[in-house]
């Protein structure tokens, strides 16, 4: 029997190891050459690996989750038309039987290995198991929906999100389950059902990050309201004229601009805190981390030299690397470097939050969502636009005057926007 042995390979940039996310395959299947044969993840992007040969999957060199270094042993694969495994020795006396090395095939050579368990799975081939990536299965699964009926216009036949948008449109989705029915008094069916969820991947990556941010840094949070009415009614003026040939503004796109401005008048909030090394580096230079809520989990695009851009371009930029990220397009340069971030909710943003700092940065500034509340103005009480900034920052380098001072710049130029254009 000759068998291939793939290992981890060398993604390169000092990686030493990798996390194993997802299988694509499992023992028993059979593949065919380039193949998808499991996802791993290094920092915050996923790799894709593929088969370099064709056969039956013999053995899986790890579970999801596991952490594997590079060169360990990924997958076993059985060589195609090499004869069927035999029956396995007892494991105390394994008896190797040698075969003829093939021709090398990158990554891996092909060696011969000691004889291996027959499986009694069943192979299945490639057209009976849908391509999809993790955040599509998981969506899929969510939503009751076999992706082996999904049509796929992806690359190599793989489902896209765009595909299972366009399943669920043509109403052939399939209907959620029913809900479970109440059982005898007493004994509810579903009240003692408990699910294990592995926590992997990118949400054990977010998982250990937000840790490392509420470890390290002793945060504050400062609350500020602010009256973005005339804000509003500018950027409703501006989209009328203007949204057909630059694109629509958001308030995203204000703020950014209102934060480049203040980061000037407080440079110590636009910084990185090396707390081993004892050293705060501040820039003149605002790359604008843009926290986005993506399938997977939470990723941080970075808008860089956002001070060089006008409102357009910032609002360009955001729905570029906001759609990037959901996508699973975003390469490492666009999740990494920035200096302080912006964290919003939208209309689910609420009257408040208390937001994590993305380490080692000193501040974050989140974002509540527009409302119409009564206030009083010269006396009389009037409706006006209100929205809360939420922003933390790190006590150690950013003393409780100076954040407040931020935020109240912050109000300042968005209260009155006409500033926002004034140098």
């Amino acid at each position: 029997m000759s068998i291939h042995v793939i290992t981890m390979p060398d993604l390169g940039e000092g990686i030493a190891e990798v996390e194993l996310v997802a299988w694509r395959v499992k023992p028993g299947d059979a593949v065919t050459e380039d193949e998808l044969l499991a996802d791993v993840m290094t920092d915050k992007a996923t790799v894709e690996i593929p088969s370099p040969v064709a056969g039956r999957v013999l053995a899986l060199g790890g579970e999801v989750g596991q952490m594997l270094a590079v060169g360990a042993e990924l997958i076993r694969i059985e060589l195609q038309g090499a004869g069927e495994s035999p029956a396995l020795a007892p494991a105390a006396t394994p008896r190797p039987e040698p075969s003829p090395r093939p021709a090398p095939s990158p990554p891996a050579p092909t060696v011969p290995i000691a004889a291996t368990p027959s499986l009694a799975a069943t192979s299945t081939s490639l057209r009976d198991r849908p391509i999809a990536s993790p955040a599509v299965r998981a969506r899929a699964w969510e939503l009751g929906v076999d992706l082996a009926a999904v049509a796929a216009s992806g690359t190599a036949g793989r489902i896209t999100q765009a595909d299972l948008d366009a399943h669920l449109a043509s109403g052939t989705a399939r209907p959620p389950p029913p809900a479970v029915p109440p059982g005898p008094r007493g004994t509810p069916l579903a009240a003692a059902a408990t699910h294990a969820v592995k926590i992997v991947g990118l949400r054990r990556k977010i998982a250990q990050k937000m840790q490392e941010a509420k470890r390290r840094i002793p945060h504050y949070t400062y609350v500020e309201e602010v009256d973005v009415s005339e804000l509003e009614a500018l950027r409703v003026r501006l989209n009328a004229k203007w949204g057909a040939q630059r694109g629509r503004l958001t308030p995203l796109a204000f703020l950014i601009r209102a934060i480049v401005l203040a980061a000037r008048e407080f440079p110590q909030v636009n910084a990185r805190f090396d707390d081993e090394a004892g050293v705060l580096t501040r820039y003149d230079a605002v790359h604008l981390g843009i926290a986005t809520q993506t399938d997977a989990g939470l990723l941080v695009p970075v808008l860089r030299d956002a001070q060089a851009l006008d409102l357009w371009a910032s609002a360009a930029q955001v729905a570029r690397l906001s759609e990037v990220a959901r996508s699973g397009k975003a390469v490492r340069d666009e999740l990494s470097g920035s200096t302080i971030t912006i964290t919003s909710l939208g209309r689910l943003g609420g009257i408040m939050s208390t937001p994590v700092i993305n380490h080692p940065e000193v501040a974050i500034v989140g974002v509540n969502r527009i409302a119409l509340r009564p206030v009083i103005r010269d006396g009389a009480v009037v409706a006006r636009q209100m929205m809360n900034l939420s922003s933390s920052f790190d006590h150690r380098v950013v003393d409780g005057a100076q954040g407040a001072a931020f935020v109240q710049c912050l109000r300042e130029y968005l209260e009155h926007p006409a500033t926002l254009f004034v140098e």
